[in-house]
């Protein structure tokens, strides 16, 4: 579609196809199914009025802030949607396959004998400080590369967007809560006893002291979705921000190196994540990263030949083409 570029083509393509998951998979757990269907119509028919909008008045401040940032304001909406969406096909979580997975491969719960093994305040204060990090690299990167050269921020918002919406595609299909089950239950299911750990020591009061502690507890009561740890998107997405860190900010690329391999850690010391979901995170960026690459690439050249523009795609340099 004319106008359309990369971004726009996942987003859109996203919004119509959990639309069309709602329509033929809802059962009696969406009991709004006719109201998500018509948030759905409706952003899409929002979104696409906005890109002609904007290509009708490109220099538009407010159009053109809002057509380069759009995607990022829907991550949380779709994010907390897959939660009122995951018991369409599997009924229940799949958090029992995880704890005796983990089980087999290390001999132990992880997740909780991390935290047992450093109950101390500044452990605390560290590793939440570090998955609370994950926030800071997608502003941050995003930021930096937008105020930089756009064309790379473009690049950028693509491979994040497109990461987020596989991942949460496979939330809805594969719902897994992860270790905070332990300690914190989720309403409407119990996990088994058979897959119970026992004992499960209480979370250290120093660790519970920690500010850092607190401000993550904040987070996960407002915005948590519940059914959506495998694979790790916090990992997924850490390690896409790093990507670009080490492709266009190289200056802080070891810093942000760091940042990541403490984030990792974290997912496991914070009861968010298995093991599993961190080895699975990293697998889809892995895979996705040279994926969204070369469907980026593709959709460029194509948008770049039938606008007339030079070329930009992922390889460019600070100066080349910065549509806007």
């Amino acid at each position: 579609m004319k106008h359309y570029t990369f971004i726009d083509y996942i987003t859109q393509g996203y919004v119509a196809l959990v639309a069309l998951i709602i329509l033929l998979l809802h059962n009696e757990t969406v009991r709004a199914w006719p109201l998500l269907l018509l948030a759905h119509c409706t952003c899409l028919g929002l979104v696409h009025l906005l890109i002609h909008a904007h290509a009708a008045r490109p220099q538009q401040q407010v159009l053109r802030f809002v057509r380069h940032f759009y995607p990022i304001l829907l991550y949380t909406g779709f994010y907390r949607e897959t939660g009122a969406l995951n018991q369409m096909v599997y009924i229940g979580y799949l958090d029992p396959f995880f704890i005796r997975l983990e089980e087999r491969l290390f001999g132990f719960q992880p997740s909780i004998a991390f935290m047992q093994l450093l109950p101390f305040r500044w452990a605390g204060e560290l590793f939440y400080a570090a998955y609370f990090s994950y926030y800071v690299m997608i502003s941050g990167v995003g930021l930096a590369l937008f105020l930089k050269n756009r064309q790379q921020f473009f690049h950028y918002v693509s491979i994040v967007s497109f990461v987020f919406y596989l991942c949460y595609l496979t939330y809805i299909f594969t719902p897994v809560i992860g270790p905070r089950l332990f300690y914190r239950p989720v309403a409407g299911y119990q996990l088994p006893a058979q897959a119970t750990p026992n004992p499960i020591p209480p979370i250290p009061t120093p660790v519970q002291s920690a500010v850092f502690y607190k401000i993550m507890a904040v987070i996960y009561d407002i915005f948590e979705s519940p059914g959506a740890a495998f694979p790790s998107s916090h990992i997924a997405v850490a390690l896409v921000t790093l990507y670009f860190s080490f492709k266009y900010l190289r200056q802080i690329r070891y810093i942000h190196l760091g940042a990541v391999m403490l984030l990792c850690l974290s997912t496991v010391y914070g009861h968010y994540h298995y093991v599993v979901d961190v080895i699975g995170g990293a697998a889809t960026a892995l895979v996705l990263v040279p994926l969204g690459n070369w469907l980026y690439a593709r959709a460029e050249m194509s948008v770049n030949r039938a606008t007339g523009t030079a070329l930009a795609v992922p390889d460019s340099e600070p100066g080349q083409s910065t549509r806007s």
